[in-house]
């Protein structure tokens, strides 16, 4: 990989772990980054900010959370995690170091390198930080690939169309005029790359964007219905397929609930990219917002989330509150937090992640996350969350056709920037 840090290769690694887990032929063709990442996808889960010791039966349900086999696939990865010694496995028991999200990213790295990864697989994970920087030729990213390493013209030409097919990128357009890009593209720069896209947009749309865009800005979060509203529907999918916006989705016993935030709003505090490639941060200020906007106070409606998280990361234990037992399920399962019964049906909550609880705070605190209210029953408590990368997977299956003109015209604008 042409001299990435770790921690970048990490977030690769998970997000191309997660592409070719929605194939059912792609383990076997990306066989190290398949097990490197589903490794890294259950230390993360097993793992918190001080050293642990987790029970088989919760180091079972872990492995069910990262949609692991507990049976044909756990003790692999468990062995794999040993042999780096960042586990140790006892009669009964799993021992942990205490890890941050950006430990977990660089030991990532170093499973990757130490399992012989094919080119196919490194050059996976260049091809995605390129075009996460800017848009790339198809032409020139096919001698790019093949130069580097080493590959045949018609190799390079397969392995591109099997990265565009699960997902490492995306292309628009088609032959020698194709672009290839990649949904992360507006976490970096996002003010300057934002501008670019103006250029491409009629006048109409131009004014429709930048009402969105103020809107956004001011809360933070807002209903894709807003979008869809303000936008139009038609605007908003081409902006969603391009990258320039992210769509988060709250589920419960109603249905699915969709909102709309800045795949930016992150970056001005971190690389969003390695600190939050689990989208771990952006599930807890999800349930927070939807405890502050939803939860009846009867049920435990957060007052003040500066509070909570405050009191949170300084080690100690909120509650009890009924709403606790109900909206923080996708995070108690992913050990973000730890839920402890209580009397009369409530519940207590202490923080297992303490970088995760800081990265909530200062986005909740400083702008890009006060989410206005979801039209929702207050008493639903929120039982999933699904994050911007496999909501845009799922965008880009239901499209009939691969390649948009609309959307080409979005990622053509924000040419300049590095080329292959």
């Amino acid at each position: 990989m042409t001299g990435l840090d770790k921690e970048t290769q990490g977030a690769w690694i998970v997000h191309h772990g997660r592409k070719i887990a929605l194939d059912v032929s792609a383990p076997s063709e990306f066989p190290v980054l398949d097990e490197t990442a589903k490794a890294t996808e259950l230390l993360i889960r097993l793992s918190q900010s001080e050293e642990t010791t987790l029970r088989n039966n919760e180091v079972e349900a872990v492995a069910r959370a990262a949609c692991l086999n507990p049976r044909s696939e756990l003790p692999h990865y468990l062995e794999i995690l040993e042999n780096r010694r960042l586990i140790d496995r006892a009669p009964g028991e799993v021992r942990v170091l205490g890890l941050t999200t950006r430990a977990t990213l660089r030991h990532a790295a170093d499973m990757l390198a130490d399992a012989g990864p094919s080119k196919v697989e490194l050059a996976a994970i260049d091809l995605g930080e390129l075009t996460s920087q800017a848009p790339q030729d198809l032409r020139r990213a096919k001698e790019f690939i093949g130069d580097t390493y080493e590959l045949t013209m018609q190799d390079s030409v397969d392995f591109l169309n099997r990265a565009v097919g699960l997902g490492f990128v995306d292309c628009e357009g088609e032959g020698g005029d194709g672009l290839l890009f990649n949904g992360n593209l507006f976490k970096r720069d996002t003010v300057a790359k934002s501008n670019k896209v103006l250029s491409s947009l009629s006048l109409d749309e131009q004014l429709k964007l930048t009402e969105f865009s103020d809107i956004l800005k001011r809360q933070g979060c807002v209903l894709a219905a807003k979008a869809d509203e303000v936008l139009g529907r038609l605007l908003f999918e081409k902006l969603k397929a391009a990258g320039l916006f992210e769509v988060n989705t709250v589920s419960n016993e109603y249905g699915d609930h969709a909102f709309v935030n800045s795949p930016g709003a992150f970056h001005k505090f971190v690389n969003p990219l390695i600190d939050d490639s689990f989208d771990l941060a952006k599930a807890l200020v999800t349930a927070l917002t939807y405890g502050v906007t939803l939860r009846s106070p009867s049920h435990g409606r957060i007052i003040s989330v500066d509070w909570i998280l405050g009191a949170l990361i300084a080690g100690r234990t909120i509650g009890p509150a009924t709403a606790i037992g109900n909206d923080y399920r996708v995070l108690e399962q992913n050990r973000v937090v730890h839920v402890i019964p209580d009397r009369n049906g409530m519940f207590k909550m202490r923080l297992l992640k303490k970088e995760i609880g800081e990265l909530a705070l200062q986005v909740l605190k400083k702008g890009d996350a006060n989410a206005e209210s979801i039209t929702v029953m207050p008493s639903s408590p929120m039982t999933g969350y699904v994050g911007p990368e496999a909501n845009r997977a799922e965008v880009r299956r239901k499209q009939k056709q691969p390649s948009k003109r609309a959307t080409r015209d979005v990622i053509s604008a924000l040419r300049g920037g590095r080329q292959i």
